[in-house]
């Protein structure tokens, strides 16, 4: 196989997985399930039929993938965290044809023990801190805090709160990497926000300022 999966793993019939993906002890892909290339899915993790997940996943342990749920490339799960597919679920009303979509956009974070309420969308590089209960819309880079969530900033693609000047820029103070905000959105104006870290970066080959001569 092109991807590893523990013994102990479970991964049903038409599931379909890319290259260099491992699935650890007790996890359960179910068929139907789209998954990318080199992603890692901790132990007691769960993907239901019709997910579909992209490139770089990281699924921390006891985080369970309901359908109706699309993640992007380089999404992190932080452990235990929640996702749902009801917003009004009762045991003795059948709801299966009425799951509400959850979309998870390129390089978000979603800290351990967060809740993301179903029917939403957490934009590129969103970043869910530990605990936060998200029940609305995350724009790009929104840094979301507390019960219930709410926007605390923004965070650079690195993980680095960013602090903006008059002219409504930010440096990350790890990558040199340039944001700049207007009422509307933030952007980087160092790297599109579609494009993936270029791998001598993320792999450590070379220094940021050596990539940046």
């Amino acid at each position: 196989m092109s991807h590893y999966s523990h013994p102990t793993a479970i991964v049903d019939d038409g599931a379909s997985i890319g290259t260099g993906t491992k699935i650890w002890h007790f996890a359960h892909i179910s068929p139907g399930a789209v998954i990318g290339e080199r992603c890692i899915f901790g132990q007691n993790t769960m993907v239901a039929d019709g997910v579909k997940i992209g490139n770089n996943v990281k699924v921390q342990n006891n985080v369970a993938i309901y359908t109706g749920t699309v993640i992007e490339d380089d999404v992190f799960l932080g452990p235990s965290c929640v996702l749902t597919n009801v917003t009004n679920p009762r045991s003795q009303v059948k709801r299966h044809s009425l799951y509400e979509p959850t979309t998870i956009r390129r390089g978000s974070t979603v800290g351990a023990n967060a809740t993301l309420v179903c029917g939403i969308t957490l934009g590129r590089y969103a970043f869910i801190a530990a605990g936060a209960v998200v029940a609305k819309d995350v724009p790009d880079y929104g840094f979301i805090v507390g019960v219930p969530g709410r926007l605390k900033g923004h965070m650079s693609r690195h993980g680095h709160l960013l602090n903006f000047d008059e002219s409504g820029k930010a440096t990350c103070p790890e990558s040199g990497f340039v944001y700049q905000k207007t009422d509307s959105a933030v952007k980087c104006l160092t790297l599109d926000e579609e494009a993936p870290l270029p791998a001598e970066l993320s792999e450590g080959k070379v220094s940021y300022d050596e990539f940046k001569a």
